[in-house]
């Protein structure tokens, strides 16, 4: 019998690992996003993309959020329509549709948003102010990390 209950234990722990939370991530990766103003030419956001490392920036005026300009914006919207990228604002390629997520969100949630919408950037909202972006590389991290902490509570269950 206790060896029953110390199985659902490990099942239940497991459950916990995979509704981990975007503030998880965020509190990971940190909640600081890149930013431009729909008016920045596209060439100089895909320069502080390229600088930065990352697939997005989020379009920002006022301090309010309008959108999300990615990669995929561009490959898309500029470079197979062959526009300029000097003469292309950010405002005529960006997403402004893509579906939000709230800190209390979970991973699972994000994936399936993202797996369903075909989508890689999602902004993060609490209380209608913008507290950052999550990644489908994000999504991803995180699961492998629930999965290892799972493992590792498996492997620590076996042994002991």
């Amino acid at each position: 019998m206790p060896i029953v209950l110390s199985f659902f234990s490990v099942i239940s722990y497991h459950k916990i690992a995979i509704m981990r939370s975007v503030s998880a991530v965020l509190s990971r990766k940190g909640a600081k996003v890149a930013s431009v103003s729909p008016s920045t030419p596209v060439a100089e956001a895909l320069k502080i993309m390229a600088e930065k490392n990352i697939g997005s920036v989020v379009v920002m005026e006022n301090d309010q959020y309008l959108g999300i300009m990615t990669e995929r914006d561009y490959s898309r919207k500029v470079i197979l329509k062959g526009k300029n990228s000097n003469d292309t604002m950010v405002s005529e390629i960006m997403s402004n549709d893509l579906p939000s997520v709230r800190p209390s969100d979970t991973i699972d949630h994000c994936m399936q948003l993202m797996t369903n919408q075909n989508i890689r950037y999602m902004p993060v909202f609490d209380g209608g102010k913008l507290t950052g972006i999550i990644s489908m590389s994000d999504v991803v991290k995180e699961t492998i990390l629930a999965q290892k902490d799972t493992i590792d509570h498996l492997q620590n269950y076996i042994q002991s």
